[in-house]
């Protein structure tokens, strides 16, 4: 596997799948714009050399492929999974043979772990102020106006370190947290630290600053993909992530002590680390932010880092992504890592047999699992147990079934639960819960509600799946759309116009048969590909405010919900803005293209659309 960032890229380039632009591009804009391009054509990894007014090149769009983010993996990690699976399944009570059998394991679980070592490639640069000590006023920040960090939407807060790793310690000694909060460069000392609910590194926080202490905390930058990769996985909160990574990397990862007094060890092979700290009862505004839902996370107080130290090799590369509208660069990386974790979820919960969260709802909007019903309504069992296992608890809208389908196929998914589902009695929904901070279609940040739907055993409708109506629709709808059998998408006024659409088109009789109707201001859009009927909807409604039905009743407390059941998906007034492009920057690197590729290797895609149609 690849040690650092650099002997990936070296592959990369030995693959004909990174490229260099020499040409002097901007951080402000232009180089998300380019960037946002290439990964809308399936495009390689590229290394900017001359990012204008920067110390440091600048490398994007490492996982941008299916293909990189596999080669970033390597098929040992997941095979060390499904094996320890295995084992973990079979070895108890363990004697003689079956330990002899599992003599493989132990050879790979030797090399996993963390060595400590005096010197690094890290720390061959350090930058800190000697008079640190001294008041404020008198003191040289780091500069972290020298990296490059993007600005990467018109509308965004300045730019932001985007795939900053932050390791915090836990203020008990409790182990350590390693995980990915972008980070707002606020000027050149300090940043924000985005620790949303949910988050370990918040958690750690929060302790310290009840105690009224500071918080140490260290940001890399680089370093082995693998340790990029642990960072996002979303493992249950006291499970180490760098153990993970050194699992991934399959290798110790070796670490060095931290510059100038700072507690925490430095993975050796990163390219950069800011050590500081974050202190108690400060906050500043951070954002807005062009965020992986495809919208605009809003201005909101968050706490401050104050950097004091930053180490860098000597010819350290800056690595970073660009988010937005599905997909981008983030979905193929946590693709992969659902295909890497989810040999685990049976061992954690035995009765989900499988489990898959879609990407192009941001992941936190939509889930789907396998479960196991082997007495009736069994299957809620396991959703509750889905909802409250770590950042799955954050997961809006839940779908179920105990019957095999390719979860990762969402049409034959919705189908095989529309064909099985009762909705009076399978549809629930919760309020009053927390939501993921990014997702703002609830009544604040933060909160808001959740959905499970089931759909089990055998099919109890045949569904339809061409729309001809015993009776013509109202006239006030724009337009209806067959997105697969049982479900149609319906064009319908904006929500500002009529915010009962959804009601009363879910009990006109024109829709009499299908089990679902998504309501839209986009229905051409919407119903266009799985990717945008993914996206349109389940980032645009809320399970309490916005699933309707054609009658719906209380019975034994539980909400009944007669179909057809409408989702209210139309934009809602108070929802953020839909990221987009600024036109200058995208009519300049429309011009410049040949600058940046002059030997015509790099096809030029819509980085509106990305892989929405």
């Amino acid at each position: 596997m690849f040690p650092d960032l650099r002997t990936f890229m070296e592959r990369l380039r030995a693959d004909a799948d990174l490229v260099t632009v020499t040409a002097p591009v901007d951080a402000h804009l232009e180089v998300a714009e380019i960037h946002r391009r290439v990964i809308a054509a399936g495009g390689p990894a590229l290394l900017f050399t001359n990012v204008k007014g920067k110390a440091f090149p600048l490398v994007t769009n490492l996982f941008g492929t299916r293909r990189r983010a596999a080669l970033a993996f390597g098929d040992r990690p997941l095979a060390l999974v499904r094996r320890l699976v295995e084992l973990a399944q079979t070895l108890l009570p363990p004697d003689a043979g079956k330990l002899w059998g599992a003599r493989d394991v132990a050879a790979d679980l030797l090399r996993v772990g963390l060595k400590q070592q005096g010197m690094g490639p890290v720390t061959e640069v350090v930058t800190r102020d000697p008079r640190l000590d001294q008041p404020q006023s008198l003191r040289r920040d780091p500069r972290l106006d020298r990296l490059p960090a993007l600005t990467c939407w018109p509308e965004d807060g300045g730019p932001f370190v985007t795939l900053p790793l932050v390791y915090t310690e836990h203020p008990g000694g409790h182990g350590h947290n390693l995980a990915m909060y972008r980070l707002h460069v606020h000027d050149g000392a300090t940043t924000g630290m985005h620790w949303q609910i949910g988050k370990g590194g918040g958690f750690h926080y929060a302790l310290a600053e009840a105690a009224g202490k500071a918080l140490p905390a260290t940001v890399m930058l680089g370093g082995p993909p693998a340790l990029i990769l642990s960072a996002i996985a979303p493992l249950p909160e006291n499970v180490p992530e760098l153990l993970l990574a050194s699992l991934i990397a399959g290798q110790r990862l070796g670490r060095v002590p931290g510059s100038f007094g700072h507690p925490h060890p430095l993975v050796a092979g990163c390219e950069f680390a800011l050590m500081g700290e974050v202190a108690p009862f400060e906050r500043r505004p951070e954002g807005p932010f062009g965020d992986h839902y495809g919208y605009y996370s809003l201005r909101h107080d968050y706490p401050v880092f104050r950097v004091h130290t930053l180490a860098h090799r000597r010819d350290a590369i800056y690595p970073a992504t660009v988010v937005g509208k599905p997909r981008q660069e983030d979905f193929y990386i946590g693709d992969l890592l659902q295909e890497l974790l989810s040999p685990l979820f049976p061992l954690v919960m035995p009765a989900v047999e499988r489990l898959w969260s879609y990407g192009e709802t941001g992941y936190h909007s939509l889930a789907a699992a396998v479960v196991k019903q082997r007495y009736p309504r069994e299957a809620m069992a396991s959703a509750f147990r889905i909802l409250g296992e770590g950042q799955l608890s954050l997961q809006k809208f839940l779908l179920l079934t105990d019957r095999a389908v390719d979860l990762a196929d969402f049409r034959a998914t919705l189908e095989h639960v529309l064909a099985r589902t009762d909705p009076r009695t399978d549809l629930y929904v919760f309020g009053h819960l927390s939501m993921d901070t990014l997702d703002y279609t609830g009544p604040q940040v933060n909160r808001g509600s959740k959905g499970v739907w089931m759909g089990l055993g055998d099919p109890v409708r045949d569904l339809p799946r061409a729309f001809q109506p015993a009776v013509a629709p109202p006239p006030d709808v724009t337009d209806v759309r067959v997105f697969c059998g049982g479900c149609l998408v319906v064009g319908a006024r904006p929500f500002a116009e009529d915010r009962d659409a959804a009601p009363r088109l879910a009990a006109h009789p024109a829709f009499a048969g299908w089990p679902l109707l998504v309501i839209t201001d986009e229905p051409a859009r919407a119903a266009r590909s799985a990717v945008n009927f993914l996206w349109t909807t389940f980032t645009r409604f809320e399970p309490a405010a916005d699933i309707h039905a054609s009658r719906v009743t209380l019975e034994r407390n539980h909400v009944a919900f007669t179909p057809p059941v409408a989702i209210d998906a139309r934009i809602k007034p108070w929802y953020p803005a839909e990221v987009s492009g600024a036109p200058d920057i995208a009519e300049l690197v429309t011009t410049r293209w040949r600058e940046y590729f002059p030997y015509g290797r790099v096809a030029m895609g819509d980085a509106e659309r990305g892989h929405l149609d």
